[in-house]
């Protein structure tokens, strides 16, 4: 009798424990309105706290969303993940940079074998371990690999609707960078749940998640996990709980933003002293970011990947249901249901559960709510096309076709429309201008930016710099101070070298003004520019001071280093610039300037040429084709008296550079010495 009530009496506390959590995760028999008007994750206060914690109490949510394409976003690279085929499959050629790729399973890890052939002989390879496999399998597997917490995009991608290998998007058309893209915050803030970013560096990450998690579209929990274990429950059926956002009773125009965050693609230009990972549910989108887009005339058929919300928006269905919003009602007295009749992403689409598993009967009904039988024709195809189609709304009206950016997929333009007929999809292609999609009036500072994106992002004409300077107020000495960057860049990208110093020099304590850590290193290229058009003047003293603080601004970029080592070299600095390219080779390995350049200097000051011709070769293992690795390698030889080797490395230099002067002059001098 003892021992039972002993018994009982321990496991009181754990039975009131689960009582306690089970009236926790319940409605409230007494609901409670906390007065609260503004969610609590916009606080600086709250924080992020994890999908596991979240689905403590949402365990049937959490069963299904990780199911979704968000959930599948993001994750180590297995098998299990992978969605490609490895067997009977064409080895991808890039017939620009003459590479051969294929994908291979060594035991549980995933290596792509980047190789050259000679006849038939090989070359050169290079095989390199694949860390991640991003996206969901629906459309593509893409891959990164990792070196010393630096992420990469590697160069081969996976399409899914195809069942094929190819480049990735953007690699194509002798653009394809190999193993040295970088993936940055801006990649990383969609693609993913928030990393830890390691500031100082352009893609060096401490902590990388797996999958996009519940907080992406709730906002940061942890004032609301505190409030619900402490009893403060919410009759959410009466009113709002602002502890947490659910973007179904956002107003619309939030509502969007919390899909447009990563559902509008464009070019992104962030505002001033904000980051990618600023923006949470329940702001507004423009507090963060302005998202650019360029205007054709005659492209109205053609759309991006991850355009869905600006495509949805020009939706004549859209624009209807629109006029049904009461657009007066305050954030207090709206209803929990706002706008019942609009249309926004989630009439649709319920984010936690996959779109696999959707049925197509789910999506007409979102039709059918407003296009009723009993009020006008739902349909006017003929039962033939709608017995071949499934009665499927989706499949006439939001055409399943090819995206302009990525290759190889189609996607359902989000634009519901009424079919057009291919004679009519082909139209006169004018550029127009660009446009702010999630902002009606941006600041001009954001545009000038966007021009400037244009052209060094992606490939615009020189026409988008001159837009860009329209754009840059510089007409008050506050205005030149505050646009130097901006002004700079455009200078620089314009190889207007000498307007950069003048520019530059017209500004009081110009360096002074850019001694600032930024999360993009924005200020740190600045120096960098402004260092590059001394150096191009030849001006190499005045440069160090600015490669050196690049270097400062941003001490694990791998290229500022390079830069202020090579300056330091010939400055005289020899030890100095030894440290800084000693110090590259250690933080990434993966970097071949940085082995060249420690290789030149070593073999110049101490004479050592099997050490040289050892991080040479290092060099030349990562990137065959790096022309000052294959001339310093000539240069080596050359001091051995191996003179026809020699001649083939110089070979190597001008078949991929016809033009280059230094190889040209040492071929000359070789074939003296012979």
């Amino acid at each position: 009798m003892k021992h039972s009530n002993l018994i009982r009496l321990l496991l009181l506390p754990a039975i009131v424990l689960i009582a306690c959590l089970n009236w926790y995760c319940k409605p409230s028999s007494a609901p409670v309105n906390t007065e609260r008007t503004t969610y609590a994750g916009l606080s600086d206060s709250a924080e992020y706290v994890g999908m596991q914690t979240c689905s403590g109490c949402h365990a049937n949510v959490h069963s299904t969303f990780i199911h979704t394409g968000m959930g599948l976003s993001f994750d180590h690279a297995s098998k299990t993940k992978s969605s490609a085929n490895f067997s009977n499959h064409p080895l991808v050629y890039d017939k620009y940079k003459d590479f051969y790729y294929t994908p291979y399973w060594d035991h549980d890890s995933l290596k792509f074998k980047e190789f050259r052939l000679d006849g038939r002989d090989t070359v050169y390879q290079r095989v390199q371990t694949v860390k991640y496999i991003v996206g969901s399998g629906q459309h593509t597997n893409s891959h990164m690999w990792e070196s010393n917490g630096y992420l990469f995009q590697a160069p081969m991608t996976f399409y899914t609707q195809k069942g094929k290998w190819d480049l990735p998007p953007g690699f194509e058309n002798g653009n394809n960078s190999r193993f040295n893209r970088i993936i940055g915050l801006e990649c990383m803030s969609c693609h993913n749940g928030y990393p830890t970013f390691v500031e100082g560096s352009e893609n060096k990450f401490s902590l990388v998640k797996n999958g996009i998690d519940c907080e992406r579209c709730h906002g940061p929990g942890s004032i609301h996990v505190k409030e619900k274990s402490m009893g403060m429950l919410i009759d959410t059926s009466k009113f709002i709980d602002y502890s947490i956002v659910n973007p179904a009773k956002l107003p619309i125009d939030l509502q969007f933003d919390v899909c447009q965050r990563c559902h509008i693609q464009g070019n992104a230009i962030l505002n001033e002293g904000k980051s990618f990972f600023d923006f949470k549910p329940g702001m507004h989108l423009s507090d963060v970011m302005n998202v650019f887009m360029p205007v054709y005339e005659g492209r109205s058929q053609e759309h991006i990947m991850a355009s869905h919300a600006e495509r949805l928006k020009l939706s004549k269905c859209y624009i209807e249901t629109m006029k049904k919003v009461d657009a007066s009602m305050t954030d207090k007295n709206r209803p929990l249901k706002p706008y019942k009749n609009a249309l926004t992403c989630i009439t649709c689409h319920n984010p936690h559960v996959s779109v696999r598993n959707t049925n197509s009967n789910i999506f007409n009904a979102a039709c059918e709510n407003c296009h009723k039988s009993n009020e006008q024709k739902v349909c006017s195809a003929d039962k033939n096309m709608l017995a071949k189609e499934d009665n499927n709304c989706v499949s006439c009206h939001m055409q399943l076709s090819g995206a302009i950016d990525i290759p190889h997929v189609g996607v359902h333009d989000h634009k519901i429309s009424i079919p057009v007929k291919e004679v009519n999809k082909e139209a006169i292609k004018k550029f127009v201008g660009i446009n702010a999609i999630n902002n009606p009036n941006p600041p001009r500072e954001a545009i000038a930016q966007a021009y400037i994106n244009y052209f060094e992002k992606f490939g615009m004409g020189k026409e988008m710099l001159d837009s860009a300077l329209k754009y840059i107020p510089v007409n008050s000495a506050d205005d030149k101070t505050k646009s130097l960057p901006k002004v700079v860049q455009v200078f620089f990208l314009k190889k207007d070298y000498p307007s950069v110093i003048r520019y530059v020099e017209s500004v009081p304590n110009a360096q002074a003004l850019l001694n600032k850590k930024q999360y993009d290193n924005y200020y740190a290229w600045t120096c960098y520019r402004i260092g590059e058009s001394y150096s191009q003047l030849g001006n190499p003293s005045a440069a160090m001071k600015w490669y050196a603080q690049a270097n400062q601004l941003a001490p694990l970029s791998a290229e500022f280093a390079n830069k202020y080592g090579n300056v330091l070299a010939s400055s005289g600095n020899i030890k100095e610039a030894k440290r800084i390219f000693l110090a590259s080779v250690n933080e990434h390995p993966e970097y071949a300037p940085a082995y060249s350049n420690l290789g030149y200097l070593i073999l110049s000051s101490e004479g050592n040429i099997p050490k040289a011709l050892e991080l040479y070769t290092k060099a030349l293992a990562l990137d065959p084709d790096y022309e000052q690795g294959l001339l310093n390698m000539a240069g080596v030889l050359a001091v051995q008296k191996n003179f026809d080797e020699a001649t083939k490395y110089l070979k190597r230099v001008l078949k991929k550079n016809p033009d280059n002067a230094q190889a040209k002059a040492a071929m000359i001098q070789l074939s003296k010495m012979k």
